[in-house]
């Protein structure tokens, strides 16, 4: 079994608050990652988990053990007991693990209730840097899924697919998502096509005979449970007309593979969205092991109207970086003077042209590399 990095994270956590909150997409490890910290766990999710949490209760508060509460969104009842519990010794660290596969469902009512009492930690499917080098060539077409990714690649498509029939037929609308299964699986596919595309809620409406609110809100969902990234525009004053839609993109490349019907390096080189695709893995893969390594930034893309454009900015307040992902095994001199000319627009710090190149360069200012040199140097940075 992989050791996840995100176990010294959770320790971390542990250590400096009463509770922490893992949060990620079903079947991405979290229920694995909780149990290797031992203590005691119980499922909410299921009736008998609630009635075992509420039998020990008082037991459970008297006690020393780590107390793990999976799928804690679906007891709300429980998060003032947690206060309660909590905020009568507020020194005792480390005291409940509360997983869940809905952020917002689940970070309501931690605002509501356990606010300055929890730290929070998102889990991913497995990031390049947990992976061994063989699995870290086929990381982009099978995507990170522990089940299904690409620690068994022989259950790819067919795991990818069953995964968004259950979340689309049964997680989503006890979730909340008002939507026949049918219709959510077109929106998925729709989606899919649109990998790497400003959003436009009029256009996906129109096909699929919804309003542009209805499908903003479908997305919520969408995006609470993992499945895609909202990638917001950077604002700034450039005397230039900003595109301000943001970028759909899928989160983990095997999924979206799936559901564009690809079954191979080969055919994936082939078709004529792979360097959107490219992109979109880049990007999760970077934001993924930043918060990782504990940085707190914000995370954006600019396009311009006459097309300057920077796949990501990554904002850390006192500094910015500006990355382009480039498909191509030789970035071009001019991809990265148009890089600098755009991101000298934004007062970026740091200028990051990431390719399949293996001949990686850097000054103090600008890098041409590919990305295992990037994520190797995030902790560093």
């Amino acid at each position: 079994m992989i050791k996840r990095k995100y176990l010294a994270v959770l320790k971390e956590k542990l250590g400096k608050f009463p509770a922490v909150a893992l949060v990620g997409p079903r079947q991405a490890g979290k229920t694995t990652l909780a149990k290797e910290l031992g203590g005691v766990y119980f499922d909410l999710e299921q009736e008998e988990g609630r009635v075992a949490l509420e039998f020990q209760w008082h037991e459970l508060m008297r006690g020393e053990k780590l107390v793990v509460l999976d799928e804690a969104q679906e007891y709300p009842d429980l998060f003032k007991r947690l206060r309660g519990a909590i905020d009568e010794d507020r020194k005792k660290m480390g005291r409940f693990l509360l997983l869940g596969s809905v952020s917002p469902g689940l970070m309501q009512f931690v605002s509501e209730s356990l606010a300055g009492r929890m730290a929070l930690v998102e889990l991913t499917p497995f990031l390049w840097a947990e992976l061994a080098a063989e699995q870290q060539k086929n990381l982009w077409l099978y995507g990170g899924y522990p089940d299904g990714g690409v620690l068994q690649p022989e259950d790819y498509p067919d795991w990818q697919i069953h995964y968004l029939d259950l979340l689309t037929a049964r997680d989503l609308p006890n979730w909340g998502l008002a939507a026949q299964p049918k219709l959510t699986q077109r929106l998925l596919k729709m989606l899919a096509v649109l990998n790497g595309q400003t959003f436009n809620g009029s256009q996906i409406g129109r096909s699929l005979d919804l309003s542009y609110k209805t499908v903003s809100s479908y997305l919520d969902y969408l995006e609470g449970a993992f499945l895609i990234r909202r990638l917001p525009p950077y604002h700034a004053n450039l005397k230039k007309r900003l595109i301000k839609s943001p970028k759909i993109y899928w989160r983990d490349s095997g999924l979206l593979h799936a559901l564009m019907n690809i079954h191979s390096r080969e055919e994936l080189y082939h078709q004529p969205w792979a360097g959107v695709g490219w992109e979109g893995f880049v990007i999760e893969q970077v934001i993924g092991h930043l918060r990782l390594a504990g940085k707190n930034f914000e995370a954006y893309y600019l396009r311009t109207s006459d097309q300057y454009e920077v796949d990501l900015i990554v904002d850390f307040g006192k500094s910015r970086w500006a990355i382009e992902v480039k498909l191509t095994a030789a970035a071009r001199l001019a991809d990265l003077e148009r890089l600098e000319k755009t991101a000298d627009m934004i007062q970026a710090d740091k200028r990051i042209l990431i390719s399949r190149t293996e001949q990686c360069q850097s000054s103090e200012t600008s890098v041409s590399c590919n990305l295992p040199y990037l994520l190797d140097r995030i902790d560093t940075e």
